[in-house]
């Protein structure tokens, strides 16, 4: 187990947790304007629509910009400097902020691409990361 502060859960994002429970990734999609998006939340940000469904993600993405963190951000994540964070950009056209983990923090660079990973946490969820892509991918 990780030991790292859990995250928030809220109703709005209750099927994304219950996803990585099983390790799946799902992201909110609108069923009227036909886009995923993220974070999740009762309303698609794009049309308003309130018609929303969770479908699978594949899990694969760009990072788009990252960041080497040397210095913890919170004390609980001291043992893990340097560590990466970095927004990714999925390939279903979304943009989340994760660590990028199976390589040196200051390898991580915008471009490259990665693939979910996961990291148990002590609730029995599962915090979604991304390691490289042995090779990348074109």
């Amino acid at each position: 187990m990780s030991g790292r502060p859990l995250p928030p859960e809220s109703p709005e994002g209750a099927p994304f947790w219950d996803a990585t429970r099983e390790r799946r990734l799902v992201l909110p999609w609108c069923k009227d304007c036909a886009a995923a998006f993220w974070f999740p939340r009762a309303a698609c940000p794009r049309c308003l629509s309130t018609a929303i469904e969770w479908r699978p993600a594949s899990g694969q993405g760009t990072v788009y910009a990252a960041s080497a963190q040397h210095v913890p951000a919170n004390q609980a994540m001291a043992d893990r400097v340097p560590y990466a964070v970095a927004l990714v950009d999925l390939d279903e056209g979304v943009r989340l902020m994760s660590n990028v983990v199976g390589c040196a923090a200051d390898d991580v660079h915008a471009g490259m691409a990665v693939q979910v990973t996961w990291e148990a946490l002590e609730d029995g969820r599962h915090l979604p990361q991304f390691e490289p892509v042995p090779g990348g991918r074109s």
